[in-house]
C-alpha cells in the first residue's frame, strides 16, 4: 500500500510539473505574404500592414518588462511553384531573412536563437490547399499527381532537368495550372516567424506590501527605421509554346509543293495555316498543271490524348480556302478564275467542316489525317489550245457541295517541351 501510495505522488508530481511547464512558455507567430518574384515587403499584400503592425506591438511593448524571455525564432520561408528550383530556393530564403531583419528593429531578436528553413517549392503547401478547395478544375487528377511529385522531390528536385512544374502545366491542358495560379499560388509566396517565449521571474515586480508607492512611468521611444527593399533578379517562367511544321502527303505525291504551320492558343485550341503552289507545264504538247493557294482553320481538341498534350487526339474544325487552277489535258483545259487578274480575281472559295485525328508516331513526328467537307464557289473557264493560242470556249459558275479538302500531313513538333514522352521522350 505504501509503494502504491509513493508512485501515485510521483506521477501526481510528474504531471504537474509538466502542465507547469506548458504554462510558462508562450508562442506568437506571423505570416506576411508577398508579390511574386519579390522579397521586398509591401503592406499592401494580403493582410500585411495588420499583421506587421500587430507582432510589432507585441515585441515593443507586451514583452518589453522581461516577464517573458525569447528562447526560439522558427522562421519559414516559402514559394509558389512557378520558376526554377534554385530562385524559388533563393526567393524563399531571402524573404525569411527579410522577415527577420524588419521585426528586430522591434524588439531583440538574437540570432542565435533562430532557426531558418526554406521550403523552395512549397509543393506540400499546395497540396493542402488543393485538398481544401473543392472548386478546383479535375482535383482529383491535381491530388494525384502533387502526391506523386512530392513523393519524388526527395531525388528530383535538385537536378537540373526536374519537369515537376511542367507535368502540373500540362495537366488537363493546363486548365487547372491557371486556376491554381490565380487563386492559390498567391497563399504559398509567404514568410513565417514563431517565436517561442518562457515565463520567467521578475525583479522589477513590486511586493503587494509597498504597492501605495507610485512609480514613475517609462516610456520607451522606438527608433523607426525604414527598410529598404532587397532587390533580386528574378525571371518570370516562360509559357510552354507548342506548334508544328507540317506537309501534306497527298499534295506532295501530285507533285504539288506545300507547308502548312499550327500554333496551340490555349483551352484544347489551336489555328492552322496551309499554302501550296505548283506550276509545271509543257508547251509543246499544251499540257499544264498550275495550282496555288491555301486555306487558315480553327480547331478544337478533344479527347483523352488530346487532356494529356496538346496537337495529338481528336480535332474538329472550321475552315476556309481559296485557290486558282489551271489544268490542260489533251485538247480541253480548265481555269479557275479571271484570266489576267489578281489572286481574288482568278480564285474559287471553298468553306466547310473538318475532322482529324493526329498521331504520334516519333519523339518530334505526329502523322496527322484530316479530312474536310464545305461548299465550293467561283466562276471558271474552259479553252482549247489551237495553233500555239488558247482559245475561250465558255464560261462557267461553279457550286459544288462535297469534300473539298483531305489532308495525310507529316507533322514536325516544335517548341520547349512538344514532345512525344511515348515516343522516345523523357519519361
Amino acid at each position: 500500500m505504501r509503494i502504491r501510495k509513493y508512485c501515485i505522488t510521483l506521477i501526481l508530481l510528474l504531471f504537474g510539473a509538466y502542465n507547469l511547464a506548458q504554462a510558462q512558455e508562450m508562442k506568437d507567430s506571423v505570416k506576411i505574404y508577398f508579390r511574386q518574384g519579390k522579397s521586398s515587403l509591401d503592406v499592401s499584400v494580403g493582410n500585411n500592414k495588420a499583421e506587421l503592425s500587430r507582432i510589432a506591438d507585441s515585441l515593443a511593448t507586451s514583452y518589453a518588462d522581461s516577464v517573458y524571455q525569447l528562447k526560439n525564432i522558427s522562421v519559414i520561408g516559402s514559394a509558389s511553384p512557378e520558376g526554377s528550383v534554385e530562385v524559388n530556393k533563393r526567393l524563399s530564403k531571402k524573404r525569411a531573412n527579410v522577415l527577420f531583419d524588419y521585426l528586430s528593429q522591434y524588439g531583440k531578436l538574437p540570432a542565435s536563437s533562430k532557426n531558418f528553413a526554406y521550403l523552395g517549392r512549397n509543393w506540400q503547401g499546395l497540396l493542402q490547399l488543393v485538398r481544401d478547395d473543392a472548386n478546383i478544375p479535375y482535383r482529383e487528377e491535381v491530388i494525384k499527381l502533387l502526391e506523386d511529385i512530392i513523393s519524388k522531390s526527395e531525388t528530383e528536385e535538385s537536378r537540373s532537368n526536374d519537369n515537376s512544374l511542367t507535368r502540373l502545366m500540362n495537366l488537363r491542358g493546363g486548365e487547372p495550372y491557371r486556376y491554381m495560379y490565380r487563386v492559390l499560388f498567391p497563399e504559398l509566396r509567404a514568410s513565417h516567424m514563431v517565436l517561442t517565449y518562457n515565463r520567467v521571474w521578475n525583479p522589477k515586480r513590486i511586493p503587494p506590501i509597498i504597492q501605495d508607492i507610485s512609480l514613475p512611468d517609462i516610456v520607451l521611444e522606438i527608433p523607426q527605421i525604414k527598410l529598404q527593399p532587397i532587390p533580386i533578379e528574378y525571371k518570370a517562367p516562360s509559357k510552354p509554346i507548342y506548334m508544328g511544321i507540317k506537309t501534306n502527303i497527298i499534295s506532295d505525291v501530285f507533285l504539288i509543293p506545300n507547308l502548312g504551320v499550327e500554333f496551340y492558343l490555349g483551352g484544347n485550341y489551336s489555328i492552322v495555316a496551309n499554302w501550296m503552289y505548283a506550276w509545271w507545264k509543257n508547251d509543246n504538247s499544251h499540257k499544264y498543271w498550275r495550282i496555288y493557294g491555301g486555306d487558315i482553320a480553327v480547331r478544337r481538341w478533344f479527347g483523352r490524348e488530346a487532356a494529356s498534350k496538346p496537337l495529338i487526339g481528336h480535332h474538329l474544325g472550321l475552315y476556309v480556302q481559296t485557290m486558282t487552277y489551271d489544268f490542260l489535258w489533251n485538247d480541253k483545259g480548265y481555269m479557275a478564275g479571271e484570266p489576267g487578274g489578281n489572286i481574288f480575281d482568278r480564285a474559287n472559295f471553298a468553306t466547310g467542316v473538318e475532322y482529324g485525328y493526329s498521331l504520334p508516331i516519333a519523339k518530334r513526328l505526329n502523322l496527322d489525317f484530316t479530312l474536310g467537307v464545305g461548299y465550293m464557289w467561283g466562276k471558271y473557264y474552259e479553252y482549247k489550245p489551237i495553233d500555239n493560242c488558247y482559245v475561250w470556249q465558255a464560261t462557267k459558275q461553279r457550286h459544288f457541295f462535297g469534300p473539298t479538302k483531305a489532308e495525310v500531313s507529316l507533322v514536325w513538333l516544335l517548341g520547349r517541351n512538344n514532345y512525344n514522352k511515348e515516343k522516345g521522350g523523357s519519361r
